[in-house]
Parts: structure tokens; sequence; C-alpha cells
């Protein structure tokens, strides 16, 4: 029999259900667990944020923050309630949140994850000078070649800034 988090998974792969039936699914695998399960709340609330029902998934999102997240979880949970507070206009926590996450650094969990989400937000405030410095500093790495460079520019985008 395949593990609650397969089950979840497999719901999650299932690009033939609706939104209403995903929010379905999932619910009631999360009904197989605590109401207070971390990752039960915090399936939920991606359940409800994946078919835009922001208003929902960010109560959701809180309560499996607050009830105690892996760190590969805690980082996910962050950047989905951040991009969901953006997506409700509320882009200076959205944006607060993103830069405590994308400072922790780049061998944190989903640190280019991060980086893009608090790209967007940047670029939601009218900052896509700043914007564009994060997404070339989480890219940087990634490169076969300049890194050094690219870093660099990214660098001095934001320090002319100042």
């Amino acid at each position: 029999m395949p593990t609650w988090d397969e089950r979840v998974e497999a719901v999650w792969e299932d690009e033939s259900l609706s939104d209403q039936e995903r929010i379905a699914h999932i619910d009631a695998l999360a009904a197989e667990r605590d109401e207070l399960d971390a990752r039960a709340l915090f399936e939920r609330a991606g359940a409800r944020d994946s078919a835009g029902i922001e208003t929902e998934a960010e109560p959701l999102y809180r309560q499996a923050l607050e009830a105690g997240l892996d760190d590969e979880y805690r980082t996910r949970a962050v950047i989905q309630l951040a991009s969901t507070l953006r997506n409700l206009g509320r882009t200076d926590e959205a944006l607060w949140m993103l830069r405590v996450e994308f400072d922790r650094g780049p061998d944190a969990p989903l640190h280019d994850a991060a980086a893009a989400f608090y790209a967007l937000a940047l670029v939601s405030t009218g900052d896509a000078v700043a914007a564009a410095s994060v997404a070339l500093t989480a890219l940087a790495p990634h490169l076969p070649r300049y890194t050094r460079s690219v870093t660099g520019y990214a660098d001095e985008l934001v320090g002319e800034r100042d």
C-alpha cells in the first residue's frame, strides 16, 4: 500500500483532476492525520493556493508553519505563503519573508526558488533593477562560465543605486 506521502504526490501529479477535486482529495488525505498536523495543513493550503483561493490558503500556510515543518517543507511553505501574499496585494510582507529566506544563503533548501519569488516580489514593488540583481545572483553559480563576472555585474546593479 502506498504511503501517505505517495498518495499526496499522486493527487498532485493527476492532471485530470479539477481544482475542486484536488482540494477534496487532499482534504480527505489530510483528514487521516491530526487536524493540527503541519504537513496536512501545508497540503491543504497548497491545494487551495493552486486553485487560486489564496484567502483560504493563507491561514492554512500560517497554521502549518506554526505547527512546525521540517526545513524543506518550511521553506516551501514560506515561499508559497509569500507568493500568496503578493497575489493578495500584501507585497511588503511577502518581500520581507522572501528576503529572510533568500538571506539564508545558497546552501539553504530551495534557495534558487526563494530567489525567483523574491525577484518577482521586487518587480511587484517596482524595483526591477534589484529583482534582476537577485535573479542574476541566483543564476550565476549555475553558469558553465562567467560566474564571477555575472555575480559582479549583479552586485553592480544594486551598488550603483546607493
